[in-house]
């Protein structure tokens, strides 16, 4: 390319993932003199705080995951690209990303990483075989197969122990997730499907909630944890505070408690939100920069402009990013990406990046709803819950939601289920329960698995693949 080529083109801005970070990210730019190239590998925009709600039938998958091209549709200046990344070239300012066999070569003056997290099983990661995370859409739309499949079992079951273990729901982790999702079980089982069987009483349904801590919603304090506490508790739902679970299978968990002593709790369905880690491209990220390091999640350990060593160029934001005191949460992955936007456009101005200052966190606070009526809400030093709380939840994710159509739809949604009790979508197929499983296995044969997909037209199975077999993985070993 020639002297006067360079010139004469546009800054071009790189941002992978679809997720706050990248989003906000690319919208921020819409009016900057650039071109945005925006890489995701899925088609959609995931407000995954919601996906407890998916999960339990409350809301559909559209309301919480529009079509990113139709969200930015809009913005001339960007153009989105559905691939799995694979490779990230710092020297040569390309990133590469695949679909259906084929890559794609991108290349970046400016780069925003926004990938996210994905579930972590301490090492463990065949416990997912038995207890589906809640990160992606499949894992809702799973969970909500394994739990709608479990009544539907227990119907069905001759003896009284498979009767009880098909109704035991076994949430692991106690925080915002693992709360919002044992309280909206029990309300499922309570109010919902109360009166539609008839040989079972979905109401003997039991909820456990096991944390390897001594609270539930730890970073939330003692006082707005003990209030979810107790309201959970008032639901029917067990808390089991001090326990680590050790192992997972089919018909079960096994927990061993603070005082050692090692104990089976006999269960059909299973949920883990007991941890996160990084997406693998932060890896890559802190092997290729000299000096960059990562968290023991795998969160890349950024400098104060949210950069990594040696490339002012390339910004780490949201879940990917490692900060002091900035949360794994929507709010930190949106101010990420908005600062990261306003320091290309300050740079296209001549700012240079010494110039820059630090980025700063503002923490708005945080909730987590326990179940209708009741939520916990933490602002700077403000603590309260209940009602008031609960209000508050609804407006703040009703903001953050994109486009109008899904605010109307999830508000008629929310009047439906939290006045009555029925709930909109309560369709769950075989399908979704063991497709995840059928894809670890196509997987197990890569090759193939990558033919398969380019010949029936499909988009990456990233969401289906077995855990530590990334497509990352094989691009960069």
């Amino acid at each position: 390319m020639s002297t006067q080529s360079v010139e004469n083109r546009r800054h071009r801005v790189v941002v992978i993932g679809s997720g706050f970070g990248g989003l906000f990210g690319a919208k921020h730019l819409k009016r900057a003199d650039v071109d945005i190239t925006l890489i995701s590998k899925t088609s959609t925009h995931l407000f995954q705080p919601l996906l407890y709600q998916v999960a339990t039938g409350i809301l559909s998958v559209g309301e919480i995951a529009p079509a990113t091209r139709l969200v930015l549709r809009k913005q001339r200046n960007c153009q989105v690209l559905l691939g799995d990344v694979i490779d990230i070239d710092l020297a040569e300012k390309t990133v590469t990303s695949t679909l259906l066999n084929q890559n794609t070569v991108t290349p970046f003056d400016s780069l925003i990483v926004a990938t996210g997290a994905q579930q972590s099983y301490f090492g463990n990661d065949q416990f997912a075989t038995y207890a589906p995370g809640m990160k992606t859409i499949d894992d809702a739309l799973e969970l909500r197969g394994r739990i709608l499949g479990a009544f539907e079992g227990a119907e069905l079951a001759t003896t009284q122990e498979l009767r009880d273990r098909l109704l035991t729901f076994v949430v692991i982790g106690a925080g915002p997730t693992g709360v919002e999702l044992a309280g909206q079980i029990a309300e499922l089982a309570d109010r919902t499907l109360e009166g539609t069987f008839h040989n079972i009483d979905p109401r003997d349904a039991r909820v456990i909630l096991i944390e390897g801590a001594g609270a539930v919603l730890g970073p939330m304090g003692p006082k707005l944890g003990g209030k979810a506490q107790r309201r959970l508790e008032k639901m029917g739902v067990e808390i089991q505070l001090n326990a680590m679970v050790t192992d997972i299978d089919a018909h079960g968990v096994t927990v061993k408690d603070s005082d050692g002593t090692i104990r089976r709790i006999e269960s059909s369905c299973k949920v883990w939100s007991a941890g996160v880690q990084a997406s693998p491209l932060g890896k890559m990220l802190a092997e290729r920069s000299e000096g960059t390091e990562v968290d023991r999640a795998g969160r890349v350990i950024v400098e104060p402009d949210l950069t990594i060593k040696g490339h002012p160029n390339v910004f780490v934001v949201g879940d990917l990013m490692s900060v002091p005191g900035v949360p794994g949460q929507a709010q930190g992955a949106i101010q990420g990406a908005t600062y990261a936007a306003k320091q290309i456009k300050a740079g296209l101005e001549g700012e240079s990046p010494a110039d820059r200052k630090p980025f700063k966190y503002f923490n708005k606070g945080s909730m987590a709803t326990v179940s209708r009526f009741s939520a916990v809400c933490q602002v700077g030093k403000l603590e309260f819950g209940g009602f008031i709380a609960w209000l508050a939840w609804l407006g703040l994710h009703l903001y953050y939601l994109v486009g109008y159509r899904s605010r109307i739809i999830t508000v008629i949604q929310w009047f439906v289920t939290f006045l009555g009790r029925t709930r909109g979508q309560m369709a769950a197929t075989e399908q979704w329960v063991f497709a995840r499983l059928a894809l670890e296995q196509v997987n197990e044969d890569q090759e193939e698995a990558d033919e398969l997909a380019a010949a029936l037209g499909a988009p990456p199975a990233s969401n289906g693949r077995a855990p530590g077999k990334t497509v990352t993985d094989r691009a960069v070993s």
